[in-house]
C-alpha cells in the first residue's frame, strides 16, 4: 500500500510539472501555426526539427535513460551497501565520468555528420522540391542538429537525477525550453528572414538552457561529470555494460521512431495539409501521454530496477499490476471524452489566423484515429521499463520491430482510401500489437507471473471502458444543449465553456460510478481528502 501511494504522489508531483511542459508545448505548436500556417514553410520547418529529434529520441531520451539508469542504480545499491568504502564511489564517479565521455563524443559525432550530410537527407524525408522549401529545409536542419548535442547531454543529467530519485529539475526543463521557443519566435522573427530561422534559433537554444539547469542540481548531490580518455571510458566495464543495452534498444526505437519518418513520407504524398494535421494532431495525444505515461514510467523505473536487484518480484509485479492500472484509469475516459469533443478541442486550440474550417476537419479525421490507440501507446511505456530493469532490452526491441512493421504496411494500404486517416489508425492498430507482442514477452520471463498482472489489469480495463463509454454516451447526448447558450459568442469563450461543462458532467458521472463500484484508486482519494491528508 505505502508503494502504491509513493508511486501515485511521485507520478502525481512529475505530472504536474510534465503538465505545464505540455500545455506550453501546445502553445508552441500553437505559435507555429500562427506564424507559419500549413505553409510550405511550415511543412519545411517540421520536417527540419523531425530529422535531430528523431536522433535526439534515440540517444537521449531513450537509449541514455533506459540503460544508463538501471546501471547507476547498480553502483548506487553498492555505495549504500559499503558506506565510507571509497572503493564504491571511485568507481560510480569513474563510471559516470566514462558514460559523460561517450555520450558526448557520440553526438558530437553525428551532429556534425547531420550538418554535412543536411543535403542528403532532407529529400529522403520529405519531397520538398514539390514545395520549393528544399534549400530552407536544410538550412533549419543544419542550424538544429546541434540540439542533438546539448539535449544529449540534458538527458545524462537528468538520468543522475532520476537514478537518484530526483525529478522535479529534470521536470521543469521542458518548460523552460518551451518558453525559450515561443519567445525566440515572437522575438526573433521582425529580425531573421523568416519566423521559421527565429523557431529554430529558440530550439538550439532551448536544448542549451535544459542541460545549463540541470547542472547545478548534479552538482550539489555530489556528481561532478567530466571528460576523460576515450580509451578509458570505452575500457569501463559498467561503460561496455550500458553500450550493450543501448545497441539494442536502439534498434527498437528506431524502429518505433521511423514510424514518424514514414508517415510523414507518405503524408507528404498524400495530399494538402496532411503532413501538419498529423503533427497538430499527435501534439495533442502527447500532451495527455507524457503527463501521464512519461511521469509514472520515469518514476517507477528505479524502484524497479532496485527491485530486481533485491530480487523483490512480488514487489516488482505488483507495482507493474498498480501503474498499468493506473494509466487505464486515466487514459481510456480521456480517449472516450475527446472522441466525443474532438471538434470543439481542435477549433478551440488552433482555429486562428490561417487556421479554418478546412484545417478543423482535416485534423479532427486524423485526431479520432490517432486518440483511439492513446491506452496501447501508454502501455508500451509503462511495460518497456519492466524489461529495463531486469537487463533485458531485447524484447522491447523485438517488439518495437513488430509494432513497426505492422504499422508501415497497414499505412501503405490505408493512405490511399483513408489519406491522414489512415496513417492514423495504422499507428494506433500496430500500437495495440506492440502491446500484445510485450506482454506474450513478458509471459516468457522466469521472474514476472504476467497472469498476475494481466488478469486484475484486463478485468479493470473492461470496468473502466463500460464506465466511460456511459460518461461519453451521456455527455454526446447533452452536447447540443452544452453548445446552444453560448452560440454566437467568441471562439475561446464558446468552446471552453463547453468543454469545461463537458468535462464536469464526463467526470462528475464517471467518479460516481468509479465510487458506486468501490474503485480502490477512487476511494482511496477520497479517503485521504476527507481524512485531510
Amino acid at each position: 500500500m505505502k508503494k502504491k501511494s509513493s508511486l501515485l504522489g511521485s507520478g502525481a508531483r512529475l505530472s504536474v510539472l510534465t503538465l505545464a511542459s505540455r500545455a506550453l508545448g501546445l502553445v508552441r505548436e500553437m505559435t507555429k501555426a500562427a506564424f507559419l500556417g500549413t505553409s510550405p514553410l511550415a511543412d519545411a520547418f517540421g520536417i527540419a526539427f523531425m530529422i535531430p529529434n528523431l536522433f535526439r529520441r534515440l540517444f537521449a531520451e531513450n537509449s541514455i535513460s533506459v540503460a544508463f539508469i538501471p546501471a547507476f542504480k547498480g553502483y548506487l545499491e553498492d555505495i549504500e551497501k559499503q558506506p565510507g568504502q571509497e572503493a564504491a564511489q571511485t568507481d560510480a564517479a569513474q563510471f559516470v565520468n566514462s558514460i559523460f565521455t561517450v555520450v558526448s563524443f557520440f553526438t558530437a559525432l553525428v551532429a556534425v555528420c547531420g550538418i554535412l550530410a543536411a543535403p542528403l537527407i532532407v529529400p529522403f524525408f520529405y519531397d520538398t522540391a514539390k514545395t520549393g522549401a528544399l534549400a530552407e529545409t536544410v538550412f533549419l536542419t543544419r542550424l538544429m542538429f546541434p540540439y542533438l548535442f546539448v539535449i544529449s547531454i540534458a538527458a545524462f543529467f537528468q538520468g543522475i537525477l532520476n537514478g537518484l530519485k530526483i525529478f522535479a529539475p529534470s521536470g521543469f526543463t521542458p518548460v523552460l525550453f518551451n518558453l525559450i521557443v515561443i519567445g525566440a519566435t515572437y522575438i526573433l522573427s521582425p529580425h531573421t528572414q523568416n519566423p521559421a530561422r527565429a523557431m529554430a534559433f529558440g530550439v538550439l537554444l532551448g536544448g542549451v538552457i535544459q542541460a545549463a539547469f540541470q547542472l547545478p542540481f548534479v552538482l550539489k548531490n555530489g556528481w561532478k561529470p567530466r571528460p576523460t580518455g576515450l580509451g578509458k571510458a570505452f575500457s569501463h566495464a559498467g561503460v561496455r555494460k550500458v553500450l550493450a543495452r543501448i545497441g539494442p534498444t536502439i534498434i527498437g526505437m528506431a524502429a518505433y521512431q521511423l514510424n514518424d519518418v514514414v508517415s510523414t513520407a507518405l503524408a507528404g504524398k498524400a495530399g494538402s495539409g496532411i503532413v501538419s494535421s498529423l503533427q497538430y494532431s499527435l501534439r495533442l495525444q502527447e500532451l495527455i501521454l507524457g503527463v501521464f505515461a512519461v511521469s509514472i514510467g520515469t518514476v517507477i523505473l528505479p524502484d524497479l530496477s532496485g527491485m530486481v536487484k533485491n530480487k523483490q518480484w512480488e514487489a516488482f509485479n505488483h507495482m507493474l499490476a498498480t501503474a498499468i492500472q493506473i494509466i487505464a484509469l486515466i487514459t481510456i475516459p480521456v480517449t472516450f471524452f475527446s472522441l466525443v469533443t474532438g471538434e470543439n478541442i481542435i477549433i478551440l486550440i488552433y482555429k486562428n489566423r490561417n487556421f479554418t474550417d478546412e484545417s478543423v476537419a482535416l485534423t479532427l479525421r486524423v485526431f479520432l484515429y490517432h486518440i483511439s490507440g492513446l491506452f496501447f501507446i501508454a502501455v508500451n511505456r509503462i511495460i518497456a521499463p519492466a524489461f529495463y530493469a531486469q537487463g533485458d532490452t531485447k524484447s522491447p526491441t523485438l517488439a518495437g520491430i513488430t509494432g513497426f512493421v505492422f504499422n508501415i504496411i497497414l499505412a501503405c494500404l490505408l493512405v490511399g482510401p483513408m489519406a491522414g486517416s489512415g496513417i492514423a489508425l495504422a499507428l494506433s492498430i500496430a500500437s495495440a500489437v506492440n502491446t500484445l507482442v510485450l506482454f506474450l514477452f513478458l509471459g516468457k520471463t522466469r521472474t514476472v507471473k504476467v497472469v498476475s498482472v494481466i488478469k486484475p489489469t484486463l478485468w479493470y480495463v473492461l470496468k473502466i471502458t463500460g464506465i466511460s463509454l456511459a460518461a461519453g454516451a451521456v455527455l454526446y447526448a447533452a452536447k447540443p444543449y452544452l453548445l446552444a447558450p453560448f452560440s454566437g459568442l467568441s471562439r475561446i469563450v464558446s468552446q471552453g465553456l463547453f468543454l469545461l461543462l463537458g468535462t464536469m458532467l464526463f467526470a462528475g458521472i464517471g467518479v460516481s460510478l468509479l465510487a458506486v463500484v468501490k474503485d480502490r484508486y477512487i476511494l482511496g482519494g477520497i479517503h485521504r481528502v476527507t481524512s485531510g491528508k
